[in-house]
């Protein structure tokens, strides 16, 4: 999967979310666990759409 595209879904979650990626800025190590966490959970759950996926783990990341 895309790098990039996955992180731009990220970005746009959390602006969804009402965060701004400057007030939230997140290190290279957060990014990769976010990344791993998003594509793990596809894998274990191939019929639920990505979009969907990355804002459960988004919003699970925010409120934690």
């Amino acid at each position: 999967m895309d790098e990039k595209w996955l992180k731009k879904l990220i970005r746009n979650c959390f602006v969804q979310y009402g965060h701004d990626m400057e007030c939230l800025p997140l290190n290279d190590l957060e990014w990769k666990q976010l990344c791993e966490k998003i594509l793990l959970e596809k894998t274990n759950h191939k019929d639920m759409d990505m979009y969907e996926i990355v804002h459960d783990v988004i919003y699970e990341y925010i409120t934690k």
